[in-house]
């Protein structure tokens, strides 16, 4: 067996799934099944790529390509759909500007600007501006086979170190409130980034207040 028997099965499934990303409406933001339909392309791709490098012979690496795909697409389609349906839940529930959501096709990320949550240079979250995170944690009881991910950022104004300490104190803040409502501490880590991890410049105030934020980022279970 050697790796140019599997050069053109390998490019056709890429393109196969590209192609279902890019087209019939998976790229539609307002359609509100995208993801699941996504995952679905991928997953019968990557499961038919599977397929096809078990076998040992053209007929055997056909089969495994058939059941890669039909097992790989509905596996993705169950991550996908669970993923669309917490998104609207959740957009339908928080109502706030402030808050953003990202569906990235395996996973929500819920950001909260720091300058919401915490008092400059506190980990000490404003007791009226809660809600958001109980919301949150809620929606984590809701799909409970999921795992979550609290990373905190800031812009790079100060000392590093003590930014880095800051970000991983006010994502343990976090987490503490979603623990609170109820959701099981082993679903939960929290994690510091300090300023490593910028999304804007920080060579501007504007660009700075993006850098200052919470992610919440929801994970299902494989």
């Amino acid at each position: 067996m050697t790796l140019s028997k599997f050069t053109l099965p390998i490019a056709l499934i890429g393109a196969l799934v590209l192609s279902a990303c890019t087209q019939g409406g998976f790229s539609d933001p307002n359609d509100p099944n995208r993801q699941a339909k996504q995952g679905a392309a991928i997953g019968a791709g990557v499961g038919a790529l599977a397929g096809i490098l078990a076998g040992d012979d053209p007929e055997e690496r056909r089969r495994g390509a058939l059941i890669g795909a039909v097992v790989g697409g509905a596996g993705g389609a169950v991550i996908g759909n669970q993923l669309d349906r917490q998104e609207a839940d959740l957009r339908a529930q928080l109502g706030n500007n402030n808050v953003s959501i990202r569906n990235t096709g395996d996973r929500l990320i819920v950001t909260l600007p720091q300058d919401i949550l915490f008092a400059t240079n506190s980990a000490t979250l404003r007791p009226d501006l809660q809600r958001d995170l109980r919301t949150v944690g809620q929606s984590l009881l809701a799909y409970p086979d999921t795992t979550v991910q609290v990373v905190g950022h800031t812009d790079n104004t100060g000392d590093a170190s003590f930014n880095f300490n800051l970000s991983q104190q006010r994502a343990q803040s976090v987490a503490t409130i979603l623990a609170s409502e109820g959701v099981p501490a082993f679903r939960i880590q929290s994690i510091g980034r300090g300023e490593d991890q910028p999304i804007a410049s920080n060579l501007t105030p504007e660009g700075r207040a993006q850098n200052r934020r919470v992610e919440i980022v929801i994970l299902p279970n494989a």
